[in-house]
């Protein structure tokens, strides 16, 4: 009986283990495009109240010399790196002065540890809290290149030179559609200062911060300039059009673009027979918007005649959107078959909220990948199963030898207990 037992749950278990073999195919090989140097360019507020005493009995401005220092040694070798000051210099209390106090304290470099420990060592807790200006100033000094570009923004308090809202300089800055992240950290924020970091943050696809203590504030700069060393794939700016015939025309990859509430942008893609499109579109509410709102992607031909749709809508409670669609082209006898246009057309029905800003556009994201097509262009209409039908055919197989061998045992093992 214990011999059958096992038989029977061997048998099971390669079953399982093949229809995993199956699900599950070994990783493909990786990418090893080599990459553009990361740059990060942190930034460090250096205003009067740096000077309170309430991180872990010393002051704000000792908790970040200590963390830099530590994130200094620790820095990537591939890595360029570049510090930032606001609030540094300048002693006065003439506002319009103050609000232009930021400067480049280590520029954006292969970095030399030494020096730039020195220059941290030299700062003292002065003035003004430009965090508008600073942002400016600092993607300007990660302009140029392909790499990653994070700005890492270390503050204790709201920016103190409006109109300038930091939060519309972050739109601005990701409007421009350089890859280009704001990671914001917040040394013992009240209410109002962790509203304006989160909101440069999400401008930016960024992440906000809260620090009470030391440790927590030198393990998250850190964190964040190891990631700017990991590999990322940066989207190409492009700019749709309000038809399809002046649309912009795109191959397989990853864009940026910003589109209006309420507007439609147009793309534009070649799409040989045999050939499948895929593409996807993600749009975030980087503001305050209206509940209710939707995006709609569609494919459709240089006539206007609809291929396919993918549709989503939301309702307030998350900050994006997104949809989808594939089209497969059938293939052709005729071997002088040309391309064929796609017009990739996306909409949305965002609505700002009172008082909300609506320029820049909101965000939006395009992924476009054309690749070759199944055997048969009917098969992605299979419920959307595609080639995936086989896999299925063997899974249905599995579980139905599964469970007549289950079913065996179990009234064997019935018989063999009524027997007793």
């Amino acid at each position: 009986m214990i011999r059958r037992q096992r038989l029977a749950a061997g048998v099971c278990a390669l079953l399982a283990a093949l229809t995993a073999g199956l699900a599950f195919p070994g990783p493909a090989a990786a990418d090893e495009t080599e990459q553009a140097a990361p740059k990060v360019e942190l930034v460090l507020d250096v205003s009067g109240s740096m000077r309170t005493r309430d991180i872990d009995g010393g002051t704000r401005m000792a908790a970040a010399k200590q963390a830099f220092n530590e994130v200094l040694d620790a820095t990537p070798e591939e890595v360029q790196l570049g510090i930032r000051t606001l609030g540094a210099n300048y002693h006065g209390n003439d506002r319009k002065t103050g609000c232009k106090d930021t400067a480049q304290l280590y520029p954006v470099s292969t970095l030399d540890r030494t020096e730039a420990k020195t220059a941290v060592a030299t700062l003292s807790p002065t003035g003004w809290t430009p965090i508008g200006p600073a942002l400016l100033k600092a993607a300007d000094d990660l302009n140029g290149g392909d790499g990653a570009r994070r700005i890492v923004l270390i503050s204790d308090g709201e920016d103190t030179c409006q109109p300038l809202d930091p939060c519309e300089v972050a739109r601005e800055i990701a409007a421009k559609g350089i890859g280009l992240t704001i990671d914001t950290l917040g040394l013992v924020p009240d209410a109002k200062t962790r509203d304006q970091l989160s909101c440069i943050a999400d401008a930016t696809g960024g992440t906000y911060t809260s620090v009470q203590h030391k440790e927590q504030l030198t393990d998250r700069v850190g964190q964040l300039v190891d990631r700017a060393a990991d590999p990322v794939v940066t989207p190409v700016a492009t700019e749709g059009a309000g038809a399809c015939s002046s649309a912009p025309s795109l191959k397989s990859g990853l864009y940026t673009d910003r589109e209006e509430f309420g507007q439609q942008r147009w793309y534009k893609v070649a799409v040989e027979p045999g050939q499948e499109v895929r593409a996807s579109v993600s749009v975030a509410d980087d503001r305050a918007v209206n509940p209710d709102y939707g995006v709609l992607l569609r494919a459709v031909t240089l006539h206007g005649r609809e291929i396919v749709r993918g549709e989503a809508a939301g309702d307030g409670r998350t900050d994006v959107i997104s949809t989808g669609l594939r089209y497969p082209r059938p293939e052709s006898d005729d071997e002088n078959a040309s391309a064929e246009t796609v017009c990739l057309q996306v909409t949305n029905s965002f609505s700002a909220a009172a008082g909300v800003k609506t320029t820049p556009g909101l965000p939006l994201e395009l992924t476009v990948d054309v690749v070759d097509g199944p055997s048969k262009a009917g098969d992605v209409a299979s419920f959307g199963l595609g080639r995936g039908w086989w896999l299925l055919g063997a899974l249905v197989l599995a579980g139905f030898v599964a469970g007549l061998l289950w079913g065996w045992v179990s009234r064997w093992r019935v018989a063999v207990w009524r027997t007793n």
